[in-house]
């Protein structure tokens, strides 16, 4: 699988908060032949973040999927759910600046989307810059390695 295939694989989650950006993503995704899974929520009614955030961090964690895109209300709950797994490396991106340096430095594999804080056509470019922009390597790997490190 070369690396375009993989940037197509993509897990999707959301809570009720983010189910309408999700939708919009979802039609950009579309539009661009991107292969993706929906994991829910399907509605605006109330849902636990939680469960959708577990849900696409494990695929990615388990290698199902080579990256994920969540979505909640401040993208605070799905990012901390995300990050309890430990292949996991999800990024809270509000503009594509943040979402380039999530990938290039950090070699991010989940943007966490806050729906309430980001117009849409940001959240698209973020989402666009997030599955286009490659990880540097060199200096930022052996930072990234420590991330996954339990120091306690």
């Amino acid at each position: 699988m070369n690396m375009d295939d993989k940037r197509k694989k993509l897990a999707l989650g959301c809570d009720h908060a983010g189910f309408v950006l999700k939708q919009e993503i979802i039609e950009w995704l579309k539009s661009n032949g991107l292969f993706f899974h929906d994991f829910g929520t399907f509605s605006e009614e109330s849902a636990n973040y939680a469960d959708f955030a577990h849900a696409v961090a494990k695929s990615v964690h388990d290698g199902k999927f080579e990256r994920g895109i969540l979505i909640c209300g401040s993208g605070n709950g799905v990012n901390m759910t995300a990050n309890k797994y430990p292949k996991v490396r999800s990024a809270l991106c509000w503009n594509t600046e943040i979402a380039m340096l999530a990938r290039m430095h950090n070699d991010a594999n989940i943007i966490a989307l806050p729906a309430r804080y980001i117009e849409t056509e940001e959240a698209v470019k973020a989402v666009d810059t997030f599955l286009k922009t490659d990880f540097e390597g060199g200096r930022h790997s052996i930072r990234v390695e420590k991330i996954s490190q339990i120091l306690i």
